[in-house]
Formats: structure tokens, C-alpha cells, sequence
């Protein structure tokens, strides 16, 4: 068993690869290698939907723990109140219009249908955090993107839930009442731990650089229990504190991001080869056509609909509009989703799934690959950034931190002389690596595009010296006398 899970985990980093150079989205490779090594497949029998919804749950929060600690709060901060109102009342929205093209188009019953508008409801932040990793979209719309997927889980979780309880289902007032109360207890579990965390891995030096990952990712899980004991939603708390994490610029940051990025993506092979597993393909025959009928009205009316509802009062372009009305995208998340009412035993919920499965498949064909190429044809392409990348790790003798800092192409401390930086005392500039080459500047030592500096600062002044670093390369040497360049 270890063997072949070693296997299949060694194909699934291949198939980034291979997704790479093809455009196929990973998420169909490695569904397609738990399909190959299932029932008819390999013949692996698998058919534990509790198993899979708790795994699936765990890389879940994983995936959550990534996309907030890569998230920059300077780029999702004025994103905000849009991504709120997408992931409440954009869901609302969807869940409707979805619900009822499976009533009336599909056949479904009221609580089948609200069931699956619900769980396909969600845009998935896998496919969401994947896909902007390589579509060089506007801040703000980035902004938007990566806050709509990492705060919609919630509610959509809470409804669908509701939906596959047996008995009486709560009032549409009821439901509304628990998912606020629920957002809030998670939102302050979240905020609480992520302060928490991020204030003591600031200040106690850990004597392994090896140990910081670890202690974030442990943060990360901690915030989403606490939201659940204490009756909140966890995914939302995970979300947030890794947030406050990811912005709080920790010690070895650069080690800490590879590391979640890499458990990051162990969590989507293991996930999506699970759900392949889960299903059973020739059982979809009977189910492909209403997918593709839920998945167009989904596609081409109710996310549309939810976008220009939602975004109405934020005044967005219409082409930004347009592009989140593509965007999105859905993943192995409605999949998960869709293992609650198997559990619960709703009737026809292996139809469900099916109807899930067959609708994220055909649509992440559709939507992923065409989504740069809208982008462009929208004229909606960012510049490249301009803003400095500072690292840091401490020096716990010192009792300072060494920056590493990098000065990108758009930079305005780019012909800025070193002395001219005016760092605060207790800081400065020790090394600079030129085209392969190290030196040791003077302070009549121009920086150029390219070149990496090394800044050593004490403990007192090393905020100061990143604020000083950054109003440079914002505003060029005379930031701050001329009331520009403000960090």
C-alpha cells in the first residue's frame, strides 16, 4: 500500500508537468488517476464517501492554510466588502437560480435541487489559487478572486448541511441567522489566533529554521478547530488567521511559503485521487445531460446574475464584471461538498454526486483554459509589479534581522545611491549581489534594477528600516520629504 501510494504521489508532481505544457487543468489528471486505479480501472474498490468527506475536509483546510498565507493583504484589503457580498449574497443568488433549473429542467425534488445548487455554489480555492498563479490579472480583481474563494466555503458548507438534514429543514430566516452567527464566531477565532501566532512567532527565536513551517501550518489547523468548537465556522478561521500570518512578515518567510506551498499541493493529489477513486464512471451515463443543463444555467445564468447583483454597488468596469461571471471555478471542493448527503443518506445522493462530478469535470475543461485567454482579450493584463520583496530572518545573537531584500524592474530605487537609502541608525546596507556577482557597497554605490540587496537591522529599528526600504522604492530617493512613497 505504501508503495503504491509513493507511486501514485511521484505521477501526481509529474502531472504538473505535464499540466503545464498541455493547459490541461490538474485537477482532471489527477481525478483521472484515481478513476484509472478504481473500480473500472484497476479494479481498487473504494466507496467510503464518511472517509473521504473527513480526508476531504482536512486538505481542505490545508488548501485554505496556503491560499491565505500567499495572499497579500495589500492587494485583497480594498477587495474586501466585494468578495463579502459575493460570498453571501452572490451565494444566495446562485443557490436560487441553480436550485431551480435542477427543479424544473432536471426533475429533481426541492431538497435535491437545493442540495446541488448549494454545493456547486462554491468556487473552489484550489483551482482558484492555481489559476491565479499564472493569469496576470488587476490586483483588485485578484483581490476579489482569492477573498470569494476563501470565504464562500463557509456559508455554502453551513447550507448545504442544513439542506441534507433529515426531518424538517429550517426557515430561509432561520438558515440566514446561523450562517451570520456562525461567520462571526469563525471570523474572531480566526483574527484572535492568527494576532496570536504571528506576535509570538515574532518574537520567540526558535533554535530551527525547520521548526517555523511547521509552527504556522500548526497555527493554521489550531484556528480551524477552535472556530468549530466553538460552534463558528473553521474554514473561515483558517482563512483569516493564515492571512494574518502570511502578512506579519515572520521570520524564515521564504522556507515557511515552500513548505505550505508543497503541502499545498500533496493535499489536492490526495484529495482529487480520493474523489476518482470515490466514483464509479459507468454509472454517469444516465447523469451527463443534467449536468450539462445545471452546469449552463450555472455558467451562463445564475453566476452572471450573482456577479452583477453582488458588484452593483462597487461600480466595477464592465469588463472586470465580465471576468468574474468566468471565473468561477469550480474544483474538488463541490465534489467533497457533495459526499454530506451520501453520509446523511438523502435520497438519490449517489445521483448527486454523480451530477456533481460530471458538471465540475465538463465545466473545469471549459472555464480553466479559457479564462487567460478572456483576460486578454478583455485587456485586462497587469504590469509587472513594482513594489520591493523583502525577507527576513532573525539573527537571535545580534538580536537583529538580516533582509534580503530585491529591487524588481519597475522600482523607483532603481539610480539610487546607497547613503542616499537614509536608513535609521542601527540598519544598513552590507551586501549587494549584481548579475551572479557579490560586493560590498559604498555608500556612493548606485542600485540598479535586478540587484539584491543584504540590510542588517537591530530589533528596535527594523520596521522602520522595511517602511524607509519600501517609501524608496515607491518614491525614489527623496520619498518622504516630498510626501511620497508612504508604506
Amino acid at each position: 500500500m505504501l508503495l503504491i501510494c509513493a507511486l501514485v504521489l511521484l505521477v501526481g508532481v509529474a502531472a504538473v508537468r505535464i499540466s503545464t505544457r498541455s493547459g490541461l487543468p490538474t485537477l482532471l489528471i489527477y481525478l483521472g488517476i484515481g478513476v484509472a486505479i478504481g473500480t473500472d480501472g484497476i479494479g481498487v474498490t473504494f466507496n467510503d464517501a464518511e472517509l473521504t468527506q473527513i480526508l476531504g475536509y482536512t486538505a481542505l483546510v490545508v488548501i485554505l492554510a496556503e491560499g491565505g498565507l500567499g495572499t497579500k493583504w495589500s492587494e485583497i484589503k480594498p477587495a474586501l466588502p466585494t468578495a463579502a457580498v459575493l460570498s453571501t449574497v452572490g451565494v444566495a443568488v446562485s443557490v436560487g437560480v441553480t436550485a431551480a433549473a435542477g427543479h424544473y429542467v432536471v426533475g429533481l425534488d426541492w431538497r435535491q435541487a437545493l442540495i446541488i445548487g448549494a454545493v456547486v455554489s462554491s468556487t473552489d480555492a484550489a483551482a482558484v489559487f492555481s489559476v491565479l498563479r499564472t493569469v496576470p490579472l488587476p490586483k483588485r480583481l485578484t483581490g476579489v478572486l482569492e477573498a470569494e474563494s476563501g470565504f464562500n466555503d463557509a456559508p455554502v458548507v453551513i447550507l448545504v448541511v442544513a439542506f441534507s438534514s433529515q426531518g424538517h429543514m429550517d426557515s430561509w430566516y432561520t438558515l440566514i441567522g446561523e450562517i451570520a452567527l456562525e461567520l462571526a464566531i469563525g471570523a474572531v477565532v480566526g483574527l484572535a489566533i492568527g494576532w496570536l501566532g504571528a506576535f509570538g512567532l515574532r518574537h520567540v527565536a526558535l533554535p530551527a529554521s525547520g521548526l517555523y513551517p511547521i509552527a504556522v501550518v500548526a497555527i493554521a489547523v489550531i484556528a480551524y478547530a477552535g472556530g468549530s468548537l466553538a460552534h463558528g465556522s473553521g474554514f473561515l478561521a483558517v482563512y483569516l488567521a493564515s492571512l494574518l500570518l502570511g502578512n506579519a512578515r515572520l521570520p524564515h518567510w521564504p522556507a515557511t511559503r515552500g513548505f505550505a506551498e508543497g503541502l499545498g499541493w500533496l493535499a489536492q493529489i490526495g484529495m482529487f485521487v480520493l474523489l476518482g477513486l470515490l466514483v464509479t464512471p459507468h454509472e454517469l451515463g444516465d447523469d451527463v445531460l443534467p449536468a450539462l443543463a445545471v452546469g449552463l444555467v450555472l455558467t451562463v445564468v445564475a453566476r452572471p446574475v450573482s456577479v452583477l447583483l453582488s458588484t452593483a454597488p462597487f461600480r466595477l468596469p464592465w469588463r472586470e464584471k465580465a471576468l468574474l461571471s468566468w471565473a468561477g471555478l469550480r474544483g474538488a471542493v463541490p465534489i467533497v461538498l457533495a459526499t454530506i448527503p451520501m453520509v446523511s443518506n438523502v435520497p438519490d445522493s449517489r445521483r448527486i454526486f454523480n451530477i456533481v462530478f460530471v458538471l465540475v469535470i465538463v465545466y473545469t475543461l471549459v472555464q480553466g483554459p479559457t479564462l487567460p485567454w478572456l483576460a486578454t482579450r478583455l485587456r485586462l493584463e497587469e504590469p509587472e509589479p513594482a513594489d520591493l520583496g523583502i525577507e527576513s530572518a532573525p539573527l537571535e545573537r545580534l538580536r537583529g534581522h538580516l533582509l534580503s531584500v530585491s529591487i524588481p524592474q519597475a522600482s523607483k530605487m532603481h539610480g539610487v545611491e546607497v547613503g542616499e537609502l537614509r536608513l535609521p541608525t542601527g540598519a544598513a546596507v552590507t551586501l549587494v549581489v549584481r548579475d551572479g556577482t557579490s560586493f560590498v557597497p559604498l555608500p556612493s554605490t548606485m542600485l540598479r534594477r535586478g540587484d539584491e540587496l543584504l540590510v542588517v537591522a537591530t530589533d528596535p529599528v527594523r520596521d522602520a528600516a522595511e517602511r524607509r526600504l519600501r517609501s524608496v522604492g515607491r518614491g525614489g530617493k527623496l520619498a518622504g520629504w516630498l510626501g511620497t512613497g508612504a508604506s
